[in-house]
């Protein structure tokens, strides 16, 4: 009862000596810790204060010029380089709609007259590849066009070339034939929806009356599914203008088309309103170019009556 009686307290001893050490302990590592904190507290809030006094102190020299001016748009439409840069647009997306028309109304025509019940498995097939990411597309060209690239590499087997070309890829080109195929189902199905709308029995009549093949499809088939070739037209000139992906991958600095120029006026050089007045320049020049493809169109629709 002795022993027991007196290690109660010596027990109690030892726990109120541990609790003073780890006491002792914490304060010591807050001691530490401490100036650590203030410095990090120091670091972070330094550059905060002189942001803050550097906003402070030049905001009364910083100001906004309200001034109404055109000097921006005489510089999109007189600069060589704008200009050269726009005029290179327009011929690419030209060039782009005029060569999807032209793949895509024989493939609309097909499917159309001849793919009878088979024809929604065709249109199925065309879709496909418009199921994966127009960036994968324009790689997956960039693939096959470059110096060690799949038709280089064909022209090599088949012996018309005797090293890769380097003409295949970083030109305007490149874009043109990365573009038409990028756009071709967008042309294809407007052109079909206007081909199955052609009565056949205006077909089977200019047959009956002497025409061939091809009279009868000039003076027949073509008028009647013209609305589906401009449509075709414009849907593919207007969104290629301003293209800015493929020009950037596959065009080169021969391929650049204004698209580049607006988001380098816009990002790198932070010119907000020459971009601005570029966009509008553009959009401008596009709406102009539409209207005119389409009162040329009719005016060759009037001529063929």
């Amino acid at each position: 009862m002795t022993v027991a009686a007196e290690g109660v307290p010596t027990r109690r001893m030892t726990r109120a000596r541990r609790n003073a050490l780890l006491q002792s302990e914490s304060v010591q590592g807050l001691a530490l810790i401490s100036p650590t904190l203030v410095y990090a507290l120091i670091l972070l809030l330094v550059p905060i204060l002189v942001v803050f006094a550097h906003s402070f102190w030049t905001q009364n020299y910083l100001t906004i010029d309200h001034t109404f001016t055109l000097e921006n748009y005489r510089i999109a439409l007189t600069e060589p380089i704008y200009r050269d840069l726009l005029w290179r647009s327009l011929y690419i997306s030209l060039t782009v709609s005029f060569l999807t028309v032209i793949l895509a109304y024989p493939i609309a025509y097909f499917i159309s007259f001849h793919g009878g019940r088979h024809k929604s498995l065709w249109l199925f097939l065309i879709t496909i590849p418009f199921w994966t990411s127009y960036l994968l597309r324009v790689m997956s060209w960039k693939v096959i066009l470059g110096y060690n690239g799949v038709l280089n590499s064909g022209l090599m087997g088949l012996g018309i070339i005797d090293e890769p070309s380097t003409a295949l890829l970083y030109n305007s080109s490149a874009v043109i034939i990365t573009l038409t195929h990028a756009w071709a189902a967008f042309a294809i199905l407007p052109i079909f929806v206007s081909l199955e709308k052609v009565d056949r029995t205006l077909v089977e009549a200019a047959t009956d009356l002497g025409d061939g093949p091809l009279r009868s499809f000039l003076r027949v088939t073509l008028p009647l599914s013209a609305p589906g070739v401009i449509s075709a037209a414009l849907i593919v000139m207007i969104p290629t203008v301003g293209d800015y992906v493929t020009p950037r991958l596959v065009g080169g600095k021969d391929g650049v088309m204004i698209a580049n120029a607006i988001e380098s006026q816009f990002h790198k050089a932070s010119n907000w309103p020459l971009g601005a007045a570029l966009s509008v320049t553009t959009m401008l020049v596009v709406t102009l170019m539409a209207g005119a493809t389409m009162l040329i169109i009719r005016a060759l629709q009037r001529l063929a009556r």
